[in-house]
């Protein structure tokens, strides 16, 4: 991956119709990337959109999504006009990848039965139970089987007409190509994968027939799911209506070949050099979540870890944690309303940095303090709400270094918690790289996940466009794989050049952070018992 962009090549690679194009639609952002044969991000361009609550549930208007599909690429065919000189007319290959999940069924007809529900919705917890126990699989609130199962527990009067479900991917794949088809990253979140088959599990698919076989339904599961393919493999072309629907202008001819639909887990994944079995990557943000690629299917059925799959078809083992920086980053923002009392003022770059420098200096352990950073309920820990809290006693060190370092290992708790769930089951991990807020700061969330994990922690400059630009080199690799399994393609193409900067844990960190996870394991009764008093 080199960082110089050569502009000559670039503007050669667009005139040709070499380039390609990733599209992400995000929770916040839809995002459009075009890269060159050097697999850098050549040109960008985007939307902000964001859901709304109506009637109980969250969702995107449809009329949005293209909207938005159309604004990101005026937006980055703007850039390449302003950048290069020249319109894009043909691209050498396009990708779409979206938010996973969610439920979006639609009749013979191609109309939306229902408003999308997206992935933020909690309404299914009761089929997530009863399709747990019944395929002895762990089956998440956000899967699009845990509302399919839902709307029909409900009698809700659309299930009957059903033709087709898919995910908000698969659905522009869909208006763009003709084509109902999903990666099987993307797919893995609607329903489980047989691993051996790269599709559905024929088994579970027969599990949920036979369960609402006294509903009467006219569709069987399998005739309603879309088809499922592995990375590489192509997804249709755009067709002359789908070519308008992205650029009403005309400019862009039909044509392009398209790769499968993937969600931001596996786009994420990509984007991180982390496909590979015994690779992971943790993302830290407003939430942190951790996903290891697994060498083998694991032996016991836990709620703690969702299972979804590479864009190549390997087993992904998923530590969710809602809680991330956001209750870290008040005490910052606090300290820095001190500095004002001052009359001084501090910009937020440094402040930040400062800040979490200074806990390189606390004890190993934070000085025998506590913290609990939930704004909203943490599954793993087994807590409905939130209540952010800080406790230490007598005998604790309260300095600022310790503070620091206290509430910087308590955004890793709940995330040591699952990945230790994945760790009793034999999981190894050889290779951790962290990206997202939390590392920005160089050196030190990086080596204090390092200590939580007891594994070496790479942080790269990889690409701020993150899964758009994951999706592009997706359906780059449709073009030029050569045969090359995703993981090695990824480490011969595109990252043989990185730059990384990787951290080993220091014993006495890993020491010291095993003795911060024993209060923090111990002291969640203190956490439950806020949430009843206050």
């Amino acid at each position: 991956m080199k960082n110089a962009v050569d502009h000559d090549q670039a503007r050669e690679d667009i005139e040709e119709g070499k380039a390609v194009l990733g599209v992400e639609f995000g929770s916040t952002r839809i995002k459009a990337v075009l890269i060159g044969e050097g697999k850098m991000p050549i040109a960008s361009g985007g939307y902000e959109w964001g859901s709304k609550h109506v009637d109980g549930i969250w969702t995107y208007d449809t009329d949005a999504v293209w909207t938005g599909l159309r604004s990101a690429y005026a937006d980055l065919t703007s850039n390449v006009e302003e950048r290069y000189g020249v319109a894009i007319r043909h691209l050498g290959a396009l990708g779409i990848s979206g938010m996973m999940h969610g439920y979006l069924p639609f009749d013979a007809d191609g109309e939306l039965l229902t408003s999308f529900r997206t992935w933020q919705n909690t309404i299914t917890g009761e089929s997530s139970r009863e399709l747990t126990r019944l395929f002895a699989y762990n089956i998440p609130q956000r899967w699009s089987i845990a509302h399919l199962h839902h709307a029909v527990r409900g009698n809700e009067g659309h299930v009957s007409r059903i033709a087709h479900l898919t995910t908000l991917a698969g659905y522009v794949l869909w208006r763009l190509s003709g084509l109902q088809v999903l990666g099987v990253g993307e797919a893995s979140g609607m329903f489980p994968i047989d691993l051996e088959t790269g599709s559905f599990n024929e088994r579970m698919v027969s599990q949920f027939d036979d369960l609402l076989a006294d509903r009467s339904l006219e569709w069987r599961l399998a005739d309603i799911l879309p088809g499922v393919h592995p990375a590489g493999a192509e997804a249709g072309t755009l067709s002359p209506e789908g070519a308008l629907l992205l650029d009403p202008s005309g400019t862009l001819a039909p044509g392009t070949p398209m790769c499968p639909p993937e969600g931001d887990a596996g786009t994420g994944m990509v984007a991180t050099n982390s496909v590979s079995p015994r690779t992971a990557n943790v993302s830290a943000g407003t939430s942190i979540f951790a996903m290891v690629v697994l060498e083998d299917e694991l032996s016991s059925v836990h709620e703690e870890i969702d299972l979804i799959a590479t864009p190549a078809g390997d087993q992904v083992g998923m530590a969710h944690c809602n809680n991330g920086t956001v209750d870290l980053n008040a005490w910052v923002l606090l300290f820095g309303e001190v500095v004002g009392m001052f009359g001084e003022t501090v910009d937020r770059e440094t402040l930040f940095g400062s800040l979490y420098r200074a806990a390189l200096d606390g004890d190993a352990d934070g000085g025998g303090m506590l913290a609990y950073n939930y704004l909203a309920g943490e599954h793993v820990m087994g807590v409905e709400s939130g209540r952010p809290l800080f406790a230490r006693t007598p005998a604790s060190s309260f300095t600022l270094v310790n503070f620091m370092r206290t509430h910087l290992y308590a955004s890793l708790g709940a995330l040591r918690v699952g990945l230790d769930v994945l760790r009793g089951e034999g999981v190894e991990i050889d290779t951790m790289f962290a990206h997202g807020g939390l590392f920005r700061t160089p050196g030190v969330a990086q080596r204090f996940l390092a200590a939580s994990i007891n594994v070496p922690v790479s942080v790269g400059e990889v690409a701020a466009e993150g899964g758009s630009w994951g999706m592009a080199l997706l359906a780059s690799y449709m073009l030029d794989s050569d045969g090359q399994h995703l993981g090695d393609y990824l480490h011969n193409r595109v990252f043989a050049e990185a730059r990384m900067e990787t951290v080993d844990p220091d014993p006495k960190d890993v020491a010291g952070f095993d003795q911060f996870m024993s209060r923090y394991r111990a002291g969640i009764s203190i956490e439950r018992a806020a949430i009843e008093a206050l």
